[in-house]
């Protein structure tokens, strides 16, 4: 009797031993590690200044060779920066950001981005993260334009040379305008930065009749005034954002990345039409942010590229917003 027992409990058990193989199979695949996505999650960022909102949207980054980026200053003093700050010291990495602003009358962007660019390249990915921060470019109504160099125009037109943002009024500086659409200017141009009056004519021509030019202090529309910031180019321009008590300034290229320039603005870099002037313009534009505690976007600043910066020593410390105000 306890034979037969014994007989039919190995053979209800057998199945169970048959399938073991294929049940730790399946466990295994159960716990063997996703694959990792090739790409990040969209890159864009909301918060509000007064009844603004404010999204910032990556357009990706460019690594540039660190020697000879920083033209008054050997390589190690430069170093010494960067690594102070955790970051690469044979490379730059700069970031490209785009500022969204929704106001109560329109879709405002503040540059453009730079535009098409060739399959896996690292930069040119503002056109997927607006798709993904649900921002048509039919409906922006105005294109506001810091200053005319390639990582901040292109981006005016698509692969076929027609208007990204065909419903939109593009605002530019009068004094950015007066430079690079005169051809006259150019044997007065560091060689580096000739290629933009060709550039300008291509990106801005889709806009015929559509483009109004802006002096120093003009409210460009409501809530939103110019203000000049220029050494970068010829005609850079900075703008204010006034909502009630609540405020922001895009500052666009008043630096390149904040942990170099901010830090260190006697730094002289190879991308300054007027490097002194370009020195004078970061000190006045960023005492005035930091005296009266306005928060910042930049171009080329840390994704989401939005904070304050602090007076610190001869130079800014950047501090990152905090994120806990994003909407």
């Amino acid at each position: 009797m306890l034979l037969r027992l014994d007989r039919r409990l190995a053979l209800a058990g057998l199945p169970a031993i048959l399938a073991a193989p294929a049940l730790l199979r399946g466990a295994a695949a159960q716990t063997a590690p996703a694959a990792t996505p090739a790409a990040q999650a969209p890159g864009f960022y909301r918060f509000k200044v007064g009844r603004f909102t404010v999204t910032t949207v990556h357009d990706g980054f460019r690594a540039v060779p660190l020697q000879g980026f920083v033209r008054n200053a050997p390589l190690e003093e430069v170093q010494k920066v960067l690594a102070e700050s955790f970051l690469p010291t044979d490379t730059l990495r700069i970031p490209f950001t785009i500022t969204f602003v929704e106001t109560p009358h329109g879709l405002v962007v503040f540059d453009s981005g730079n535009g098409v660019t060739p399959p896996g390249a690292t930069v040119g990915r503002l056109a997927e993260n607006m798709r993904a921060a649900g921002l048509d470019p039919a409906r922006v109504s105005t294109v506001i334009v810091s200053h005319f160099h390639g990582d901040h125009i292109s981006g005016l037109t698509n692969a076929e040379n027609a208007a990204t943002f065909p419903n939109a009024e593009v605002v530019v500086p009068a004094a950015e305008w007066a430079w690079w659409t005169d051809t006259a200017n150019e044997a007065r141009t560091p060689e580096g930065q000739r290629p933009t009056f060709a550039n300008t004519a291509r990106r801005f021509g889709p806009y015929q009749g559509k483009v109004r030019q802006v002096a120093d202090g003009t409210e460009v529309v409501p809530g939103i005034r110019a203000i000049a910031a220029h050494g970068h180019t010829p005609g850079h321009t900075v703008y204010h954002l006034a909502d009630g008590h609540e405020q922001m300034m895009f500052v666009a290229d008043t630096t390149n990345r904040p942990e170099l320039l901010a830090r260190r603005p006697d730094f002289h870099i190879i991308f300054d039409f007027d490097a002194q002037m370009a020195e004078a313009t970061r000190r006045r534009i960023y005492d005035r942010v930091a005296a009266d505690r306005i928060r910042i976007t930049g171009y080329h600043f840390p994704f989401p590229a939005t904070g304050y910066l602090a007076k610190e020593g001869n130079g800014y410390r950047f501090v990152p917003a905090d994120w806990s105000g994003a909407v």
